[in-house]
């Protein structure tokens, strides 16, 4: 199958799919809201009311009290949808945090082979000499970085 069919065909099954939801909630909604049930069986009838301004548009007052209603009811399908999309992430996120865990190893312990080299180069100065300091510093970050590389890798195993 060509691709851009294939992406044509899930687009659009993307989107039956999401109508599809967004009708079953609103069905849920009106069957468990009392109020909704009472005014769906009144019949709307095509011409404004009193209450609508200039063409048959509600008013500024009518679309805020009318959003903050929906929004209040909807509110419980949200958090139910968000918990979807977590568990649906939620592998994801663990092969990430893996997948970041050994990343971050690896240059820690590319650091560590820097230092290293650098101790290698300095370790005739261990005791007293010339780049006795460099010698010591070398040992520390070489020690400090080969522990966050192991450490990381070892994480990354335990998960």
């Amino acid at each position: 199958m060509n691709p851009n069919e294939f992406g044509k065909k899930l687009g659009i099954g993307v989107r039956v799919a999401g109508r599809i939801a967004q009708q079953r909630m609103a069905e849920q909604a009106r069957e468990t809201d009392p109020a909704s049930r009472a005014a769906s069986s009144i019949p709307r009838t095509s011409a404004p009311d009193a209450s609508q301004s200039g063409f048959g548009m509600p008013t500024r007052e009518q679309v805020q009290a009318r959003s903050r209603e929906v929004a209040a009811k909807s509110h419980k399908y949200t958090r139910a949808a968000g918990r979807g999309v977590g568990g649906f992430l939620r592998p994801f996120g663990r092969v990430g945090g893996i997948l970041w865990l050994q990343v971050t190893g690896f240059f820690f312990g590319m650091f560590a082979l820097f230092f290293a080299q650098d101790l290698w180069r300095t370790h005739l100065s261990y005791a007293a000499g010339p780049q006795h300091q460099r010698f010591l510093i070398a040992v520390a970050l070489t020690a400090l970085f080969s522990y966050l590389s192991v450490s990381a890798f070892w994480r990354a195993r335990r998960r």
